[in-house]
This record gives structure tokens, C-alpha cells and sequence, in this order.
């Protein structure tokens, strides 16, 4: 798994094409939070399956599936927003799958707090 870095939005603005990464064919982790996008963009001629792990437990035991989002084939571009609850207690971090990790670069911006 490879650890993506945040970009913080500034206040001047960002570009954000130069900063996207081929997806690691073993999954990614990213930062979660208020704020954090995962930006997929996909260029295979297939949809591709984004999986956030859901590392809690409810009633103590009981298991929940990670969150899938679709990323539309051939130029597809999805944002998905990385929130605390997907955070894994273990790592401090969000753990990320891919279907298929061909073709498939990937971002994490965050926009700034309000304050």
C-alpha cells in the first residue's frame, strides 16, 4: 500500500492536474477528515470499483462492508470524500482498493477549515 499525501487547498487557489498518482495495484491510505477528497480518475476503457474500508464494528463484533464507489470508464473522474469514519483506529489513516488499479491515478486535495 502506498501513503498518499494530502495537498491543503490554498487560499489562492490550487491546480490540481499535475498532482495525480497511478494508484498502487496493493490499495493506497490517505488522510480523512472535514474536507479530504479522494480524486480517482480513471482512463481504462473499463469502470473501476473504489473500495473505503470500513474498519469499525458495531454491537461490538459486527463487521460492515467498505463504502464501493463507481468511477465511469475512459476519462471518468470521481471525487469521493474521505470522512473520519473510515479512519482505521491502527493506523490513523484510510485504506483504499481498487478494482483494478490499471489506468487509474489518484489525489487527495483537503480545502481549508472555516475559521
Amino acid at each position: 500500500m502506498a501513503a498518499l499525501t494530502t495537498t491543503v487547498v490554498p487560499n489562492t487557489g490550487l491546480r490540481i492536474d499535475n498532482l495525480f498518482v497511478a494508484a498502487a495495484g496493493g490499495g493506497d491510505t490517505c488522510e480523512t477528515g472535514a474536507g479530504v477528497e479522494l480524486h480517482v480518475k480513471n482512463a481504462s476503457g473499463s469502470s473501476v470499483t473504489v473500495t473505503l474500508a470500513y474498519p469499525g464494528k458495531y454491537d461490538g463484533d459486527q463487521t460492515v462492508s467498505g463504502r464501493t464507489f463507481t468511477v465511469a470508464a475512459t476519462s471518468g473522474h470521481s471525487v469521493i470524500p474521505v470522512r473520519d469514519i473510515y479512519r482505521d483506529p491502527a493506523t490513523g489513516r484510510a485504506a483504499i482498493s481498487y478494482s483494478s488499479a490499471t489506468s487509474v491515478t489518484v489525489a487527495v486535495i483537503r480545502g481549508q477549515v472555516a475559521g
